[in-house]
C-alpha cells in the first residue's frame, strides 16, 4: 500500500494495489498492520456505508464531544471527497482538500479527528464505505454549510443542482460553528 501526504497535515491518501485480469479485479481494502505501521489507529468501533445518486452532497459533517477520525473509500461509482481543518488551533484551519475517490483506483483517504468531511456524488451511483474511530455520538453531530464562502470549496456543481439533505443546507457558516480548539 502506498500511503502519500496530502495538502492538509494529517489527512492521508491511501492506495491499495488493484490487481486485474479477464475474471475482474481485486483489491484489498484493510490490512490492520500496514495502517498501524502508517500510524492510523488500530481501534475501528464501527463500519458504515452509504449509497447515493448522482449530485448527492453530504456534509460537511464532525462530531464534537466524540471526535471521529473517518477511513473512507469507495466501493462503485465516484466521488469528490473532501476534508476540512477545524481545529483553530491549526495553522490549516479553515483550509480544505478534495480527492476524486473512484472504486477502480484503491485510493481511499485518511480523515483524521479534528477535521469536517463531505462528500459529492459523481456517478450515477456510488457507495461510499467508511471506518471510524469513534461510535456515532447524535449529541455531538454537527454540520458546516458547504457552500461557506469563506471555505472557498470547489464543487464541479451548482447549489441549485446539488441534492442536500435539510440538516446539511442548515448547517453552521465556519465563522458561527462549534469547532475544535
Amino acid at each position: 500500500m502506498k500511503i502519500a501526504e496530502t495538502a492538509l497535515p494529517g489527512v492521508l491518501l491511501l492506495t491499495a494495489p488493484v490487481y486485474r485480469d479477464a475474471r475482474g479485479a481485486f483489491t484489498e481494502t484493510f490490512n490492520l498492520r500496514e495502517m498501524v505501521e502508517a500510524g492510523l489507529p488500530a481501534e475501528w468501533p464501527q463500519d458504515n456505508f452509504s449509497l447515493s445518486q448522482k449530485n448527492v452532497l453530504r456534509g460537511i459533517h464532525y462530531q464534537v464531544g466524540r471526535p471521529q477520525g473517518k477511513l473512507v473509500r469507495v466501493t462503485h461509482g465516484a466521488v469528490l471527497d473532501v476534508a476540512v481543518d477545524l481545529q483553530r488551533s491549526s495553522p490549516a484551519f479553515g483550509r480544505h482538500v478534495a480527492v476524486e475517490l473512484s472504486a477502480g483506483s484503491g485510493d481511499m483517504l485518511w480523515i483524521p479527528p479534528g477535521f469536517g468531511h463531505a462528500f459529492l456524488a459523481l456517478t450515477d451511483e456510488a457507495g461510499f464505505a467508511y471506518k471510524v474511530t469513534e461510535y456515532y455520538f447524535p449529541a455531538g453531530e454537527r454540520a458546516i454549510v458547504w457552500t461557506d464562502p469563506d471555505l472557498a470549496i470547489s464543487w464541479p456543481i451548482s447549489p441549485e443542482a446539488a441534492i442536500v439533505s435539510g440538516k446539511d443546507r442548515g448547517g453552521s457558516l465556519l465563522r458561527d460553528a462549534e469547532v475544535f480548539p
